[in-house]
């Protein structure tokens, strides 16, 4: 198999398919991989989680969630827990998100607070301190251990999240192409530095950092795709994909930073070189329609990609080329 180290151009055109999964019964919302562990995690509109092995392509389990639905999801730190966040009942329980253990299908806590959906959620990649962004114009700060929020931000529009890969800084994403960067130990001093995405009004959908922190990953509702210099907020480079009036798309990086990948209206899956001037390498089919979720797995030579009902996993097509 192809290892991370020798990810280059020909092996990032060379990405085909290795494994379909159709079996769902709904929109799929949200995957997710384990930092360490061989894992992947999907949420779907059918109220189902599902646990895969992505080493040997396996579904290694599933449950339903019928009472509070799974919309958006992510790993802990245990290979075998996830923070799901509801999409029913969100009027009358406020359960908004629920710490679960896969093991033994079993809710760990609950955590109250967001009034409306749960849109960006992510796990901070050194403690037991998440976050959420949601439709009711809040992030809130929580921890794994304790139900209370530890921390709420008011902010305009729809707020979209991450952390960097030290877990030192956090971004928040939102109206008017506003993102403003956090110390996760002191966020409540407020923001230490705000950047703005000249020209573009659409609201930012994802936010990744690349693992070396010095570059973040914007993919906006109107299918724009913007690379950042994380230290000084300067837009090196914008992707514009085809419209998808029903989807919104995600893009992301390679764990070495060096390449984007990114779904399209246009049902392909789009890669660019960026180590030094962006360079368009590849132009792969989706074979699925346009991809909503997009993730490279952080220690594999592979990535994961669904549309709609269907998932897909992605590796190097190790064949010779025949000319």
């Amino acid at each position: 198999m192809t290892t991370l180290s020798e990810l280059n151009d020909d092996v990032v055109r060379s990405m085909s398919v290795g494994a379909v999964f159709s079996d769902f019964g709904g929109k799929i919302n949200s995957i997710d991989f384990h930092r360490t562990a061989d894992l992947l995690v999907t949420s779907c509109d059918d109220d189902s989680v599902r646990f895969y092995d992505i080493s040997s392509a396996k579904l290694l389990k599933t449950t339903y969630h019928k009472k509070h639905g799974a919309d958006r999801i992510c790993f802990t730190h245990h290979p075998s827990s996830v923070i799901c966040s509801s999409k029913h009942n969100l009027d009358n329980h406020e359960e908004s998100l629920r710490y679960l253990s896969v093991y033994d299908n079993r809710c760990l806590r609950y955590f109250k607070g967001h009034k409306e959906r749960v849109v960006s959620l992510c796990m901070s990649p050194v403690n037991d301190g998440f976050m959420s962004g949601s439709l009711d114009h809040s992030v809130r700060m929580w921890d794994l251990r304790v139900n209370a929020c530890q921390g709420i931000l008011h902010l305009r529009g729809r707020p979209t999240v991450a952390y960097d890969q030290q877990g030192l800084v956090f971004a928040v994403a939102m109206e008017g192409g506003a993102i403003k960067l956090f110390d996760s130990r002191s966020f409540d001093k407020g923001p230490f530095d705000t950047f703005l995405v000249g020209g573009d009004t659409a609201e930012v959908c994802d936010i990744k950092f690349s693992n070396d922190g010095k570059s973040m990953l914007l993919t906006t509702t109107n299918n724009h795709v913007y690379l950042l210099d994380a230290y000084h907020g300067e837009k090196k480079c914008g992707f514009s994909m085809d419209t998808s009036p029903n989807a919104t798309i995600e893009a992301t990086f390679t764990p070495d930073g060096k390449y984007v990948l990114s779904g399209s209206g246009d049902g392909n899956i789009h890669a660019w070189n960026i180590s030094d001037e962006p360079n368009k390498i590849a132009s792969l089919d989706s074979y699925i329609g346009v991809t909503s979720c997009l993730k490279w797995a952080p220690r594999r030579a592979m990535f994961a990609a669904a549309s709609s009902s269907v998932l897909t996993f992605w590796i190097p097509n190790d064949a010779p080329t025949t000319i």
